[in-house]
């Protein structure tokens, strides 16, 4: 993730669960808080009630690289905590991936597509 870090701290993640907005769809939860930085750091949560550690790290896996391959539309300076339900169990990348696009604009932390345009460097 060129742009990003990682969320690991307890503290971290208590913290966007306190003072951030949620928003939630059929398969994930995303909290969402301005971290007053440049970068984006995002901390992905699959609790045990949604399968066993292969189950739990495949979810992992599926939502991360979601979010690496479109961190780029993502505006900066969010701390961002995505929690997977269990009815994300046994999806598809393209699933989750829609999901996750899907939390971010409702939080509003998407470049526009315009926007974008204006600033790419042919």
């Amino acid at each position: 993730m060129k742009f990003s870090e990682s969320l690991k701290k307890n503290r971290d993640f208590q913290t966007v669960y306190k003072n951030g907005t949620s928003k939630a769809n059929r398969y994930l939860v995303m909290y969402v808080k301005k971290n007053g930085t440049d970068r984006n750091r995002i901390g992905i949560s699959v609790s045990k009630k949604v399968g066993n550690s292969v189950v739990r790290h495949t979810l992992t896996r599926l939502i991360r690289e979601s979010y690496r391959l479109n961190e780029g539309t993502f505006l900066p300076g969010y701390d961002f905590v995505v929690i997977a339900r269990g009815t994300a169990k046994g999806k598809r990348y393209a699933e989750i991936e829609s999901a996750l696009l899907h939390l971010a604009r409702l939080h509003g932390i998407m470049v526009d597509e315009h926007e974008k345009d204006l600033n790419r460097v042919d």
